[in-house]
């Protein structure tokens, strides 16, 4: 794919939407922190459902200490791996206090150094909250990344570093959103929408319907 052509997407998905964010419902960089840890192979329907109920009773690191690994999990349980994540949120939360003051880091390897934070929510904090241009490639991004043709890779540690390359500076900030929405409602896995894609003339899907 060339420049001018993904310039072009880029363009018309910040027309369609020019203030894209996650769906995850957050007022401070903790909140988003931790929806992000608990978004983990769960949807962000069922994540904001859990937070709603947790946050009015803890939303800083001293109160989910507090709560304590029992007292979370009854706030989460319908979320999907809810013990496993309880332990994380858990432990995450005295890190924080311990090594940096209740505040979340705003660096890479310090995030990816709390437990059950890796990689791709690391981004998604760095990005979201922070506002650093980074791009974090979930399961929506690696597809439309790779279908498109906009920045094929064999995994998503590729694909990141591919998106990196090839998307033009001025779309770098919002282009994780407008990818993993475009993923989300248009180009699903089972049957990409191409009748009502804004970039159906762009993309390089051999599969695509021809209108």
């Amino acid at each position: 794919m060339n420049p001018a052509k993904r310039h072009e997407i880029f363009r018309r998905l910040q027309a369609a939407n020019p203030a894209p964010t996650t769906e995850l419902e957050y007022r401070t960089p903790f909140e988003l922190l931790i929806a992000v840890m608990l978004s983990a192979q769960a949807t962000d329907v069922s994540v904001n459902k859990a937070t709603r109920r947790l946050y009015p009773v803890a939303n800083t690191p001293q109160a989910v200490l507090a709560l304590g690994e029992e007292g979370l999990t009854e706030y989460i349980r319908t979320i999907g791996l809810y013990r496993t994540k309880a332990r994380n949120v858990v432990a995450t939360c005295r890190i924080l206090l311990e090594q940096h003051g209740g505040e979340v880091p705003q660096s890479r390897a310090a995030l990816e150094a709390l437990p059950g934070v890796g990689r791709k929510t690391a981004n998604v904090v760095l990005n979201t909250a922070f506002g650093q241009p980074v791009i974090a490639v979930d399961t929506h991004i690696f597809r439309v990344a790779n279908r498109t043709g906009l920045a094929p890779g064999k995994d998503v540690r590729a694909v990141e570093e591919r998106l990196m390359k090839v998307v033009p500076p001025e779309f770098r900030q919002d282009a994780h959103h407008w990818l993993i929405l475009h993923g989300r409602y248009t180009c699903k896995a089972r049957k990409p929408e191409c009748g009502r894609c804004v970039i159906v003339d762009l993309c390089e899907y051999r599969a695509k319907p021809v209108s």
